[in-house]
């Protein structure tokens, strides 16, 4: 090929590569002047999450993202968001770290999303933290009640949702403290930072060495009897569970086929009722007298207006689907989402939505008010107790607030908001 020509097309190449870098600019919503923001049009936001819609924890979370869903459809039948309807895009990752990675970079490189929202899970989202942070994607209010989620200097741009699993840990130990002083207290998590988090949270209420005897769980093991025959030959009375639903059912089952009754508190990613009374069947008589935790309005209160307001989305937009706490955690998350849009305002970019979170000020259905700022992106902070009986699951007892250091563990009694009458918020 001439010089002359070769230099050209060197030069040509060079362009383009230079028009494709200011495509790619643009793309991620960092261009100069009112570039686009991925996932956003005039009449459109699109988001995308990772849920265990199978795997070892596909119980009641399956449920998650189409309650979420379900509350963006009423919303867009409502109007949408300053105009916007939202597309939700749901990937299935069975819980498997390996699996989340594959569907957020699909999400994100392909779906183009303008956010994750409410990826679930522990072991899961923390495989994808990194890459979020380095394409800027907004990661918000993540489904896990991990401390990873409250590092606003190192991941800018996620959130979570939960009571973080230490702030939980310390409310369970608080009652073991106050109602079952003298009893042996022992603890099954799992084996990651739920776990870990949870019994850091015991120990600092009840202190280091008084919980006698401590167990973990992996999800590709569905043999507990092994944890649960360590809790029955050491006499436990009292059993902290830090376990998805599926697994507090197998430790239930367990114990009882093993003929050992302990007290069970149970942390409230796997404390729903319903979900478990599913998993056990006819046993589900064992789950009497469970104490667990929860921080949004119990799906059997009938009288509770954003349970009236759910259950009438659920009835319209979610095929009438069984409604337990998931259903009620999934659009309780929609919610928010939506006030962070309507916060966020018309011009909306991925900046502005993390101004928006930090911001902070949202009440929604919460029985404690959410933390954000700038300084702290953990999601609520505290919780209440709710206990079985005659087969009901209902609260009992004060709200409770605490931090995930050694601050005491506060009464909070300020009363929820009430749902907006058409059950879709306005800029506040």
């Amino acid at each position: 090929m001439h010089r002359m020509a070769q230099r050209g097309l060197a030069i040509a190449s060079t362009i383009a590569l230079l028009v494709t870098a200011a495509g790619c600019s643009g793309d991620d919503g960092s261009g100069p002047g009112g570039a686009s923001v991925p996932g956003v049009t005039d009449t459109e936001v699109t988001v995308g999450t990772h849920m265990p819609l199978t795997g070892p924890a596909s119980a009641g979370y399956s449920k998650i993202a189409p309650a979420t869903k379900a509350y963006f459809d009423y919303v867009n039948a409502n109007g949408g968001v300053h105009g916007r309807k939202i597309t939700y895009k749901i990937m299935d990752d069975g819980y498997n770290p390996a699996n989340t990675q594959q569907v957020v970079r699909q999400l994100v490189l392909q779906d183009k999303v303008f956010a994750i929202l409410n990826g679930l899970g522990t072991p899961t989202h923390t495989g994808v933290l990194d890459f979020l942070k380095s394409n800027r994607v907004p990661d918000l209010f993540v489904a896990s009640g991990s401390r990873s989620w409250d590092q606003p200097d190192k991941y800018p741009g996620t959130f979570g949702f939960n009571p973080d699993y230490t702030v939980e840990g310390k409310i369970l130990a608080n009652y073991a403290k106050a109602n079952l002083a003298g009893q042996k207290v022992c603890f099954l998590g799992q084996d990651d930072d739920f776990g870990r988090d949870s019994l850091a949270g015991v120990e600092k209420v009840l202190g280091a060495g008084a919980v006698a005897v401590k167990q973990t769980y992996v999800t590709s093991n569905t043999n507990v009897a092994p944890q649960i025959g360590a809790f029955k030959a050491a006499g436990c009375q009292v059993v902290v569970l830090a376990t998805v639903p599926g697994f507090t059912a197998l430790s239930i089952g367990t114990a009882a086929r093993l003929g050992f009754k302990p007290q069970w508190l149970v942390s409230n990613v796997g404390a729903d009722h319903p979900t478990l009374a599913k998993q056990l069947g006819a046993a589900a008589p064992l789950l009497e007298g469970m104490v667990g935790t929860n921080y949004l309005p119990m799906q059997n209160e009938t009288a509770n207006p954003w349970i009236q307001l759910f259950t009438k989305i659920n009835k319209e937009h979610n095929g009438d689907a069984p409604f337990d706490g998931n259903t009620v955690y999934g659009m309780s998350v929609g919610y928010l989402f939506v006030q962070t849009l309507l916060a966020a305002g018309k011009d909306l970019t991925r900046e502005k939505v993390i101004e928006a979170v930090q911001k902070g000020g949202f009440q929604g259905p919460g029985l404690v008010p959410l933390r954000f700022s700038a300084k702290d992106h953990s999601g609520y902070g505290g919780q209440r107790l709710s206990k079985v009986s005659g087969g009901v699951q209902s609260y009992f007892g004060p709200a409770y607030e605490t931090d995930e250091a050694d601050g005491a563990v506060n009464e909070y009694t300020a009363t929820p908001a009430a749902p907006p009458a058409n059950g879709v918020p306005t800029v506040s």
